[in-house]
């Protein structure tokens, strides 16, 4: 690759050159000489091959060729600085990524509010977001390629900070079998019936967590695909509720009315990877992520304004 002739101080004077309105402006702005400033510009133009100014009475105006370029080097010079600040923020403990694995049953809404929060604050610092299911987030915990993790499960030898509980129902199409037997539904009949279930995502140890041993079990690989084929008519399943609030709106899902066991309401909790600590980005993403969690989903948003 071919190293630029012209540095980024050389478009800073540009820039100053024209934002200030002249040479003699642009050399008081950036405490130069005036001569200094006008080498460096003329340099410019003799090493891009093209003229970026031309004077107009006592004002240096961009000619097309330098508004062009112009335009194109402030996002250059941007993107420089933002570099340079994200080093210096590294070198003080400022981590340059954030990876964080959610179950995929947490509340989607919640999530964007704390890391929305989050952008403002961040420092350049990006996230990395992995969705799994049950047993996957532990092992992408345990394994070391995550530093925070959102699940409902007890992960052994750790400690997790309680979130939000989220409430599974049970629920079928209104013309499924179950619904047209007109009574309270026993285990007895559901063990009839084809249940669809989600795909753990852990290679190890995966859990038929809700799977009641029906004769007939279809797994698939995410919570939208089992809200599909169950509004399709096909099973049923237990899916979180604040996701098929549409369908059961829309009369495309309805509740089974089981005489036991209709809902349930796992707890997640929020688990730091412990072999190494945290840094100072991730810290804030804890407290946002906590924050949010606990926030009415209707409650006005706005992202709070960085205090670091």
């Amino acid at each position: 690759m071919k190293a630029p002739r012209v540095t980024l101080d050389q478009w800073r004077t540009l820039q100053a050159v024209v934002d200030h309105g002249g040479f003699a402006q642009a050399a008081e702005a950036t405490h130069r000489s005036q001569s200094s400033v006008s080498y460096t510009v003329a340099r410019m133009q003799e090493q891009l091959g093209v003229p970026l100014l031309r004077i107009e009475g006592r004002k240096a105006v961009l000619t097309e060729a330098g508004e062009v370029l112009l335009r194109r080097s402030r996002q250059l010079v941007k993107q420089a600085s933002q570099l340079e600040e994200l080093a210096h923020h590294m070198e003080q403990g400022w981590e340059a990524e954030v990876r964080l694995v959610v179950d995929a049953a947490y509340p989607n809404a919640r999530l964007v509010r704390a890391l929305s929060a989050f952008m403002p604050q961040s420092r350049g610092c990006r996230v990395r977001l992995r969705e799994e299911v049950l047993s996957g987030v532990e092992e992408v915990l345990l394994e070391g390629s995550a530093d925070l993790a959102i699940t409902t499960l007890d992960i052994q030898g750790y400690l997790g900070a309680g979130l939000c509980s989220v409430e599974f129902i049970a629920v079928a199409h209104p013309d499924h079998p179950l619904h047209r037997l007109q009574r309270q539904i026993s285990f007895q009949d559901l063990e009839s019936q084809l249940q669809v279930v989600i795909r753990d995502t852990g290679r190890t140890q995966p859990r038929n967590v809700g799977w009641l041993g029906a004769e007939q079990r279809w797994t698939v690989g995410s919570l939208s695909t089992a809200t599909n084929f169950v509004s399709s008519g096909l099973g049923f399943a237990w899916l979180p509720r604040h996701l098929i609030e549409r369908e059961l709106k829309e009369g495309q899902l309805k509740p089974l009315p089981l005489e036991q066991g209709g809902s349930r309401h796992p707890s997640f909790y929020l688990y730091a990877n412990k072999e190494k600590a945290l840094g100072p980005a991730s810290q804030i993403l804890v407290e946002l992520i906590k924050s949010f969690d606990s926030a009415p989903l209707d409650a006005p948003f706005a992202a709070p304004v960085s205090s670091v």
